[in-house]
């Protein structure tokens, strides 16, 4: 029996891909790190910084639909090989980086490296588990989130006794090797022999969308819309944590929380890396069980109720750190909620192309950052907070109300193709028109 056919060989696939996710995550989690460092020596102004990572995520997203349509082509292996010399590239450079124009370069090159390894690795969990997507996109995602957990700390103290530029060139290295290793690791499934089915509770098409066809219904429209709008105040989170304690005075008053203590900031970031990485699987688990809509109205709305408590208690650095870990729980789910959702509505077969266009919405999304920043210069962080709650309360609504009778009268009759979803492997032939 080929390995390819062992059931074990897709859970190592999917770890696989978890680690190289984990490599990148502080590229875009470990960044609020950096911003007050950077500022502190080169006086740039935390709006001008912040234009990096909104450069980094733009690239990231934006380009994941041409980095998609290489793997669906040419399988995981030389995109995973081209991203980790691109990430380690970037952060080399950033170490380096005197002028605005360099860290902008930096922010650039390590979008698209960052981009060619989470669009690979979704991409190719969607197809090794058709019958799980959720799960298995969730999980793939939890690397990205939870990635950043285990090197919170020794980043932050490497920033404090060497210098932000040190930090940048030993992890840039060090997350750029292991990478590299993985790409000799990671394939893409192929389809042999019959495939072992299970029952599903949730609509899957029984037809695969070529990327064309994907983008010409509305159907996709609406789940980009969607993700922005969730998308823009978690990016606004993951980079502005760091301003927002320093601004509320709880980023160095120390908590006790679980038999640990340490700085509200650093404990918060760690915390919510954790609860982020946690989420991710845990709600795509959930989706494959109650339904994709049904999992993105009870998330969006937790999400809208802790940014409420953060306005209005997160002066206090105990909430501070417990209201941002509950956010960041429900923020990350939109990794793997969507993608499944894609991956269900447009098929298996050009899975990595369609769920990378639909990831170009989180770069949309990060133009919000910079905008974020003056907002709060002119306003007060209740203000963006305020943006923040009425984005994730309109995307509760619009999942149950118009995601969910749309894509009914999109799928006609998919409930019965859902019955049999193929466990292993790609798409089967006959669901491919």
């Amino acid at each position: 029996m080929n390995t390819q056919d062992k059931p074990a060989t897709r859970w190592l696939q999917l770890a696989f891909g978890v680690v190289c996710m984990a490599m990148i995550a502080n590229l875009q989690y470990g960044w609020t790190l950096f911003v007050d460092p950077i500022d502190a020596k080169n006086h740039w102004g935390r709006a001008a910084i912040q234009l990096a990572f909104t450069l980094f995520v733009a690239t990231e997203t934006w380009l994941v639909p041409i980095e998609a349509w290489f793997v669906d082509r040419y399988g995981p292996r030389v995109v995973i090989r081209f991203g980790a010399v691109m990430i380690t590239l970037a952060w080399i450079i950033n170490s380096y980086a005197e002028s605005l124009a360099l860290l902008y370069l930096g922010a650039i090159v390590g979008g698209i490296g960052a981009g060619s390894v989470y669009g690979t690795c979704v991409g190719n969990a969607l197809k090794w588990f058709p019958d799980r997507r959720g799960l298995a996109a969730g999980v793939t995602a939890a690397g990205f989130g939870a990635g950043a957990a285990i090197t919170v700390v020794p980043i932050a103290n490497m920033i404090a006794h060497s210098g932000y530029q040190q930090a940048f060139f030993t992890f840039g290295i060090g997350q750029g090797v292991v990478v590299m290793i993985m790409s000799f690791l990671l394939r893409k499934p192929e389809h042999a022999g019959p495939a072992v089915k299970r029952h599903l509770r949730i609509p899957q098409t029984r037809v695969d969308r070529t990327p064309g066809e994907t983008l010409r219904t509305p159907v996709f429209w609406l789940m980009y819309l969607m993700f922005v709008m969730v998308a823009a105040g978690g990016l606004m989170a993951a980079a502005q944590i760091a301003p927002i304690a320093h601004d509320y005075k709880v980023a160095n008053v120390p908590v006790s929380l679980l038999g640990f203590q340490m700085a509200a900031l650093t404990f918060a970031i760690s915390l919510d890396r954790i609860f982020d990485g946690f989420g991710r699987p845990f709600f795509g688990f959930v989706s494959d069980n109650i339904g994709r809509e049904n999992t993105m109205f009870i998330a969006f709305s937790i999400a809208a109720i802790a940014i409420l408590i953060l306005s209005w208690y997160g002066q206090n650095p105990v909430v501070f750190v417990l209201v941002t870990a509950v956010f960041f729980a429900v923020f990350g789910e939109i990794y793997s909620l969507f993608p499944a959702t894609c991956g269900d509505t447009f098929g298996s077969k050009y899975a990595a192309t369609n769920a990378g266009m639909l990831y170009t919405a989180k770069g949309t999304a990060s133009f919000v950052v910079p905008v974020a920043s003056i907002i709060a210069a002119n306003y007060g962080w209740h203000a963006v907070f305020a943006i923040t709650v009425g984005f994730n309360a309109v995307a509760a609504l619009l999942a149950v109300f118009v995601l969910k009778p749309m894509r009914a009268r999109y799928l006609p009759g998919a409930d019965v193709a859902a019955e049999t979803a193929p466990a292993t492997g790609a798409i089967s032939p006959e669901r491919v028109v």
